[in-house]
């Protein structure tokens, strides 16, 4: 089956329930970041996002995902040398100098939002904040490349281009997708690639569009629980995220707050619309 018969095409009207679902999950993310401070757990991240998520009558994608054991929150948070998928732990204390990334979904009316960032604890490092700053403008490089008559390899290969750039490297192992009805639709959108390949972009496509980015190396590992991805060195990593809708004005970011910023971000700069 050709990627053109597996990706869902938007509606306008499909396009605002997913901007809707969007706003919460940006919601949810700030909420989730004012809670990434030295003492709090890993789970009290997980709890604040998904107090908002309550008061919204609304759920996460990610609680129950099969898996060694089904996914047991609303929120993957990651520390440090973890990239992705980290279990919230009532036992995993931040301390002064951590990095954390918090990935949240949302389901709203049958639609799906999916969006992450990676915020310090405290004072970081030069080195961490070098990472978290590649990280976020990668993102937004990307969604730069977001516009019809483009190709999902133009996104993949000028988030590579930049963050390589820089000294860093992107995984090869996990991609950013196609979101909407599902978590995971079609087309993959790796963080590789090459600039006119791939799924040509046309208005209606929504792509959950991620960086996942390390220092030292690409190469990862899976911890002992069977979800959080770690980099290999236990070198430390970063993930940023927005779900984002080609349409005929070009990109649009549909997991920003009601006000059209970013829930987090390492600078002051004015977002896509």
């Amino acid at each position: 089956m050709s990627w053109e018969r597996q990706v869902s095409i938007k509606s306008g009207e499909e396009l605002k329930l997913m901007r809707e679902a969007g706003k919460i999950n940006a919601e949810a993310l700030k909420a989730a970041s004012e809670a990434c401070v030295a003492g709090a757990s890993t789970w009290d991240v997980n709890a604040a996002a998904e107090r908002v998520l309550d008061s919204y009558h609304v759920i996460s994608p990610f609680k129950g995902v099969p898996g060694p054991i089904p996914f047991p929150a609303s929120t993957c948070v990651s520390v440090n040398h973890v990239l992705v998928h980290g279990i919230p732990s009532k036992k995993m204390i931040l301390r002064e100098g951590d990095i954390v990334s918090v990935d949240c979904g949302t389901i709203y009316q049958g639609f799906v939002a999916d969006s992450a960032f990676t915020i310090g604890v405290g004072k970081i490092s030069e080195e961490a904040q070098h990472l978290l700053e590649v990280t976020e403008e990668s993102l937004y490089v990307g969604i730069q490349k977001m516009v019809s008559g483009n190709y999902t390899g133009d996104v993949s290969a000028s988030i590579q281009q930049f963050v390589e750039n820089h000294g860093l490297y992107v995984t090869k192992q996990y991609t950013g997708h196609g979101v909407g009805r599902r978590m995971w639709e079609a087309p993959q959108v790796p963080n590789y690639g090459t600039a006119g390949q791939g799924l040509l972009l046309k208005p209606g496509i929504t792509i959950a569009i991620e960086p996942m980015v390390l220092i030292g190396s690409d190469a990862t590992k899976v911890l002992s629980d069977g979800w959080a991805v770690s980099s290999e060195r236990m070198s430390l990593t970063a993930h940023f995220e927005h779900t984002v809708a080609v349409t005929d004005n070009g990109p649009m970011i549909t997991t920003l707050l009601e006000n059209g910023e970013a829930p987090v971000s390492m600078k002051k700069r004015g977002v896509l619309s």
